[in-house]
């Protein structure tokens, strides 16, 4: 549909705005938006639609569940003054870094005004982006010891592949390379979360923070379920520098998932660095992927694993795609998987 003059499809809205289409559904579901409708019944935005929902979109930008969203749009503006402090936190970070490579420009600039030409290297670095944490290890089997490189490690990264791929496998020797990495593996599970529970019992702290997350999680839809008090005691728990996360849909429904992977995705460029299997579209949305997360995708055919960009026609796209299945899909086979993965 082409949009008329001063109204826009929701894709065009979506583009103009920098958000997903699957946003903009999710804002209108929760009756955050309206948006107009064409004679024949389509979807249109019109400015103050696009001006509202751009302010939405930067209240989410800033950490707020959609309940408190729609608790500061209400004239209720409590829920800001924590997320505001947050986020100038992280722009006084920015600011030192910047502050920091200022000064060694002046440094160079200070050099060759006295004729001293920089080091062999130094202007390399100094105009390189910032080195963020990698690893390198050989593969196990069933790759044979080929050598695997991961550069620049992200705040997101999803492992994926098919059944029999060796992801497991590839997620294990992540978590051991790493330093103070932890691997949480399906067992969380067990007996309906009670070693989970337990921890929360010994642990106040920690009972605090998973109480706050999963507050949050359910303004935003989410369900509470022994499978996500289980993963939230596991990605609250303080101490591992990396976690890696086995499986993080199991026993998840939609919901639940689209609100934890909206929670996971604000934690910002300095957050511990997550490694996320899964096969589920709701966690892993191709349409939604952005800077701060990475695909790493293990072929049927047990190719080396492969970085996939989420763009259609990059190298592996269509193959990660094939791999993902929504919510439903994923439930039906939630057995198969939960117990196959240890030697998928």
């Amino acid at each position: 549909m082409s949009s008329s003059i001063g109204f826009l499809s929701p894709s065009e809205a979506a583009r103009r705005l920098g958000v997903s289409a699957k946003a903009l559904r999710l804002y209108e579901q929760h009756g955050l938006v309206t948006p107009g409708r064409t004679a024949a019944g389509w979807r249109v935005y019109g400015p103050d639609e696009l001006a509202r929902t751009a302010e939405i979109a930067a209240l989410r930008a800033l950490g707020l569940s959609l309940a408190q969203v729609a608790r500061v749009l209400a004239g209720d503006p409590r829920d800001l003054e924590p997320a505001l402090a947050a986020h100038q936190a992280v722009i006084q970070g920015r600011i030192r870094e910047l502050g920091g490579v200022a000064d060694k420009v002046q440094s160079l600039r200070t050099a060759l005004a006295e004729g001293s030409a920089p080091a062999a290297g130094e202007l390399a670095r100094l105009l390189a982006p910032a080195a963020g944490l990698g690893l390198a290890f050989d593969l196990p089997w069933p790759w044979g010891g080929e050598r695997f490189e991961l550069r620049d490690i992200r705040p997101l990264n999803y492992i994926i592949g098919p059944l029999g791929s060796g992801k497991t496998r590839l997620a294990r020797r992540i978590a051991e390379t790493l330093p103070d990495a932890a691997f949480l593996d399906l067992e969380r599970l067990a007996d309906g979360g009670a070693a989970m529970r337990a921890r929360l019992v010994d642990d106040a702290a920690l009972a605090s923070r998973v109480d706050r997350t999963l507050a949050w999680l359910v303004e935003d839809g989410a369900r509470v379920s022994e499978a996500l008090t289980a993963l939230l005691v596991g990605l609250e728990s303080e101490g591992p520098a990396a976690l890696v996360v086995d499986m993080v849909e199991q026993g998840l429904d939609q919901p639940s998932q689209e609100a934890l992977i909206a929670h996971l995705r604000r934690r910002g460029p300095g957050a511990r660095p997550l490694f996320l299997l899964t096969r589920s579209s709701a966690i892993l949305d191709l349409a939604a992927t952005g800077p701060d997360e990475a695909i790493i995708f293990c072929p049927a055919n047990h190719s080396p694993p492969t970085l996939v960009a989420p763009w259609p026609g990059a190298p592996g796209y269509e193959a990660v795609a094939t791999c993902l299945a929504s919510p439903e899909v994923r439930a039906r086979t939630e057995g198969v998987i939960a117990w196959r993965s240890q030697v998928a």
